[in-house]
């Protein structure tokens, strides 16, 4: 399905938001959000688990809190999925396309990985043994004026900035980075995957693109190998859902596929997650 909002228009707009108005959603996004909620879908065939919650009313009479990195917000998401074979980028795929239909309306957002009291949230959403919780978000009417906290934070996550064409994406092998005009239809796909949000600014996805198909990678990540959330597994996920916005809104045919080998051979670094496979 077609994205309902025009995807580097709200690609370019989405931005991370600390600081809201102290006040709750209206009932008619309150309402826009839930319906998108449920219509929600991703292309890995994954359920995934998202609800949308008032601070004030964790099941447990504790308040949903996040150490003071958000202000003011009365309404946060959060998204779960049970355990399996790319759970944690379905959830990034899901999460973040929310994310980006609520950018299209106006409203403000912030991913957060960490801060924020796990057990509050863990309760209000009615997280199960079997499910991984990897991320939240507030949810409501950015304020006009930014805390200095706010421009602190994007300072130090480089917010602002992204890797180049030439550390992300390449050509048949890891060998040959590719070029926008080499990309051809791709380019606008591939350059709306570069613009994604990712935890700490990582950036951790790299893309082979070989004939009609673009192979993802990720970086490997020595600490994650002590969790059972392998955060960038789900920044692969957010990166994905921001290429299949954009093949969609441009008719281009193709599927993601986990395929056996991709035919790659891959630095030791990198990860096989993932392909998009495009009709020869």
């Amino acid at each position: 399905m077609v994205a309902e909002f025009p995807v580097e228009k709200t690609v370019r707009a989405r931005r991370s938001v600390r600081t809201y108005e102290e006040r709750p959603l209206s009932k008619e996004d309150k309402e826009k959000i839930t319906s998108c909620i449920a219509a929600l879908s991703n292309p890995f065939s994954v359920k995934v688990s998202i609800g949308l919650l008032e601070k004030k009313s964790a099941a447990n009479g504790e308040k949903l809190g996040t150490y003071g990195v958000i202000k003011g917000a009365g309404d946060y998401l959060g998204a779960a999925v049970t355990e399996g074979e790319l759970s944690l980028e379905a959830l990034g795929y899901s999460f973040e396309k929310l994310i980006l239909y609520a950018a299209a309306l106006g409203l403000g957002t912030c991913w957060l990985g960490g801060t924020f009291n796990r057990s509050g949230f863990s309760e209000a959403m009615g997280i199960k043994e079997n499910e991984l919780f990897p991320a939240i978000s507030p949810i409501g009417y950015p304020l006009d004026k930014r805390r200095v906290t706010d421009t602190l934070s994007r300072w130090l996550a480089k917010a602002d900035k992204r890797k180049g064409w030439e550390e992300l994406f390449y050509q048949d092998d890891f060998s040959h980075p590719l070029t926008e005009t080499e990309a051809g239809d791709y380019a606008f796909p591939l350059e709306m995957l570069r613009l994604a949000p990712s935890a700490v600014n990582k950036q951790p996805w790299r893309v082979v693109k070989k004939k009609n198909s673009c192979h993802f990678y990720k970086t490997k990540n020595a600490e994650d190998t002590k969790t059972r959330i392998d955060i960038q597994r789900v920044d692969v996920g957010i990166a994905a859902c921001h290429f299949h916005l954009a093949a969609l809104e441009k008719k281009l045919p193709g599927e993601f596929k986990k395929l056996t080998n991709p035919g790659i051979q891959s630095p030791e670094q990198l990860q096989y997650i993932f392909s998009w496979v495009g009709e020869k």
